[in-house]
């Protein structure tokens, strides 16, 4: 599917050399946990309309399922129709791995503007702990599942995260809003993405956000090491099958906070690291240590991202700030985004606004969630 696009983008690309790489990004992130829906988010992202072509739009949204929030909820997308031969075949796959406790096909609404695209489905599952390999984790055995499904042609897992939801697909995503009806969602963390791909297919399952569990990133950039980067996370069990660079900086992050246990700032220092020239001025044996060990986790490129987890968000640039970034405060919500213009449309007047130094994390924290 994704290779029919090739060609439309190569010429694009040719004839819009002047704009490579505009995408739009979007997020917001209310601390104190409190639920908005998808208009906020869908106007924010559509007053950058000019960062993308209609080739891609997206939106993860965080506290989507209340009523099912400690199961995992996988959406997965497949190509074509309902009567797609994979469905069966993931679905015998989920029976036989994890107890599924509502599948449901996800509700989308055709246009004009998206006719119709592939058929979406969503799960809330929990896994089956005697199928755990040992010293496997509930998260790594997840993750596994996510790879397998991902390699059947076909299929391919959009979400999977607990109280998650991510809909994207091809189009502006005011329209790919619309196409999944996004207002009817509400979350108290959402980020938005306009795509303008390059070298990459603009396809349904290339849109952005990339997820792994409740990890989600939207990116504006091009990452050059994808290939080194690749075959780093093939060796711990992630594999790169979406076709856009974006998807390793989620795999990355996991792979540094979940399993490495790295710190928030220690995983972002680890994929935008500094020179050698800085650290061997500086003498400092933390940072010569992750850039020895972790050199093949480094994200090259100009890049700018806000990620998203269940317990707040991370906006990063790479260290030559080669994208552009803008955060603001009011209260206890916080922006972030490619453009400044959509966070004066959220909230006119701001706290505080600024643009954060190449390499150096706004690092956002949630409060803590009071039990029901």
């Amino acid at each position: 599917m994704a290779r029919r696009y090739t060609a439309a983008i190569r010429q694009i690309t040719k004839e819009n050399k002047q704009v490579l790489d505009m995408c739009g990004i979007v997020g917001i992130i209310n601390t104190d946990r409190k639920l908005i829906d998808g208009s906020y988010i869908r106007e924010a992202i559509r007053i950058q309309r000019d960062r993308g072509n209609g080739l891609g739009g997206g939106f993860a949204v965080y506290g989507a399922y209340p009523e099912n929030k400690n199961k995992y909820a996988f959406h997965i997308m497949y190509e074509g129709d309902r009567h797609n031969p994979v469905i069966p075949m993931v679905e015998d796959f989920l029976r036989n791995k994890t107890k599924i406790y509502q599948a449901e096909q996800i509700p989308v609404y055709p246009n004009d503007r998206i006719p119709l695209g592939p058929y979406f489905k969503r799960y809330f599952l929990k896994p089956i702990a005697d199928f755990f390999y040992p010293d496997e984790t509930e998260e790594d055995y997840i993750v596994r599942l996510v790879m397998a499904i991902n390699k059947m042609e076909g299929a391919f897992v959009i979400s999977s995260g607990k109280n998650l939801g991510v809909f994207k697909g091809v189009g502006y995503p005011e329209d790919i809003a619309d196409y999944f009806g996004i207002e009817d969602y509400k979350g108290y963390m959402w980020v938005a993405h306009n795509r303008f791909p390059t070298n990459t297919p603009g396809w349904w399952g290339g849109a952005h956000p990339f997820t792994i569990l409740d990890k989600a990133v939207v990116h504006n950039g091009e990452i050059t090491s994808y290939g080194t980067n690749m075959r780093w996370l093939e060796m711990y069990g992630y594999y790169c099958l979406l076709q856009t660079d974006t998807e390793v900086i989620t795999y990355i992050y996991d792979k540094l906070s979940r399993k490495d246990n790295l710190s928030k700032a220690d995983a972002c220092y680890v994929m935008a690291p500094s020179l050698w020239e800085e650290i061997d001025r500086t003498n400092n044996e933390k940072m010569k240590y992750l850039r020895q060990i972790y050199g093949s986790a480094i994200v090259n490129g100009p890049f700018g991202i806000v990620l998203t987890h269940t317990d707040g968000a991370i906006i990063l640039n790479d260290r030559n700030k080669l994208r552009p970034v803008v955060c603001a405060r009011t209260g206890n919500t916080y922006y972030s985004s490619s453009e400044e213009c959509s966070i004066r449309l959220l909230s006119p007047e701001v706290d505080e606004i600024w643009s954060p130094r190449g390499g150096e994390p706004v690092i956002v924290d949630l409060a803590e969630e009071v039990a029901a």
